[in-house]
């Protein structure tokens, strides 16, 4: 509880991680706000029923607040006013000359502000990807405040947990992003870094995934403890192991 995980992407797709950690926590009965702003919701459907999850029927009965980032976008700049409800848009900022995420902040906190009547058994912040809110016009900072609120809020009032996918490539030239990169790693507990091969495209090994439990924020004197391992996706799952060691080199 009160943990924040980074899933870092570099040269290869990390959303199977995004897909694990969502069919994952809707199954331990907690209560998700997922931020959506990569694909659409029925994107994420299709990979959580062939994870034996329904993301409609978890929307149903309240367990599930989805946000669609890519409907919202096209809402903003090019819906019609009467449109437009009463309660202003997460994404607001698109179409306002401020860049702060208050709008989003305040749609993630009540989202997972338990009511009365909710007997779910934590609130859980998953957010896929963060990289996309630079592109749509925001700050590095603004969104760098935006994850420092919702820990407070998220992480240590409500004593839930923070996933939060971002793009990273440190040759690209992208300063921004990796500003925000690196912010995040220094805060993270735990980060999950999946890279493309060095080697290039392989069929039997699909990238590598560097787990690193960041002992060193506990202030123990501990070095951070690192793991590497290799991969392969397959349609309902994916295998893990030594580098190496994958079956078809074996």
């Amino acid at each position: 509880q009160g943990k924040f995980t980074l899933l870092r992407d570099t040269r290869t797709d990390g959303s199977f991680l995004v897909h694990h950690f969502l069919s994952f926590y809707l199954r331990a009965g907690c209560k998700v706000c997922f931020v959506a702003l990569l694909q659409s919701f029925s994107h994420y459907n299709i990979v959580a029923q062939k994870l034996g999850v329904s993301l409609t029927a978890a929307k149903e009965r309240g367990q599930l607040v989805f946000f669609e980032g890519l409907k919202s976008c096209l809402d903003l700049l090019f819906g019609e006013e009467e449109e437009q409800s009463e309660q202003p848009s997460p994404l607001q900022f698109i179409s306002e000359s401020t860049s702060d995420l208050k709008a989003l902040f305040d749609f993630v906190r009540m989202s997972l502000t338990p009511s009365g009547s909710d007997s779910w058994k934590g609130p859980m912040l998953l957010v896929d990807d963060l990289s996309v809110l630079l592109s749509l016009g925001t700050t590095p900072v603004a969104v760098l405040d935006f994850i420092h609120y919702c820990r407070v809020v998220v992480c240590s009032q409500l004593k839930g947990n923070i996933v939060v996918l971002v793009h990273s490539n440190e040759d690209s030239e992208d300063e921004e992003n990796e500003l925000v990169v690196n912010s995040l790693c220094h805060h993270s507990d735990l980060i999950l870094w999946v890279e493309g091969l060095a080697t290039g495209f392989c069929k039997d090994v699909h990238g590598e995934i560097k787990i690193i439990k960041r002992l060193s924020l506990e202030l123990t004197g501990e070095q951070d403890h690192v793991q590497i391992y290799q991969y392969k996706i397959q349609d309902k799952n994916v295998t893990f192991f030594a580098r190496g060691l994958s079956a078809a080199v074996l």
